[in-house]
């Protein structure tokens, strides 16, 4: 494994995107375990990119201009609803009574559904994974698996740490009501920016 794809993918992975914002925005709303929780949907979130890529479908959603547009206006009418979510005082950045906890199942959901619509990942498995390997190589199926398999731990850890910080710092921020609205405006404006980028991408 090259020095160049683990460097390239630390910064990928490392890079805030609808993910990281995702996870710290669950880890600030509802503690560690949740941003833990919020981070693994992520990371399983890449699987459908992976399976796509190393059975040979990246050639055909390359080659087809209305199915990568229809992914990523999907993606665009996602984020756009998570910040009208989050925006909400029961989206993404409202804390949680301690006796009425947001499913594990739902928040994984979310993070799934978000980095299933996410054509940056779409455009990494498809496009850039393919060129750390040789297809002239016996093993290339099993090496683009591995490869695969090195990102989402990355992922996976990398957020791990977004949203470990985050709920570290949690109390004061949901101590504070005019903090926590301004953290919902800033959120769902990252949601909002997010979605314009990638409609113009």
């Amino acid at each position: 494994m090259s020095v160049e794809f683990l460097v390239t993918t630390l910064v990928i992975v490392l890079t805030p995107g609808t993910g990281v914002i995702y996870t710290m925005a669950t880890a600030l709303s509802r503690g560690a375990r949740a941003g833990v929780i919020a981070a693994l949907g992520c990371t399983l979130g890449s699987v459908p990119h992976m399976v796509a890529a190393v059975t040979g479908l990246a050639a055909l959603l390359n080659a087809s201009t209305v199915a990568f547009q229809s992914l990523k206006y999907l993606g665009v009418a996602y984020l756009l609803y998570m910040a009208w979510s989050t925006l909400k005082d029961k989206g993404a950045l409202t804390p949680d009574e301690e006796n009425a906890p947001r499913p594990a199942a739902k928040v994984i959901v979310s993070a799934v559904l978000m980095n299933i619509l996410n054509p940056k990942l779409t455009l990494f498995f498809f496009a850039f994974l393919p060129q750390f390997v040789d297809t002239g190589d016996p093993r290339a199926f099993p090496r683009m698996v591995e490869l695969s398999l090195v990102f989402m731990l990355f992922t996976f850890l990398v957020f791990i740490g977004y949203g470990v910080f985050a709920a570290a710092v949690r109390h004061h921020i949901t101590s504070r009501p005019h903090v926590m609205l301004w953290m919902r405006r800033i959120f769902a404006g990252s949601f909002v920016a997010l979605s314009a980028k990638l409609a113009f991408f």
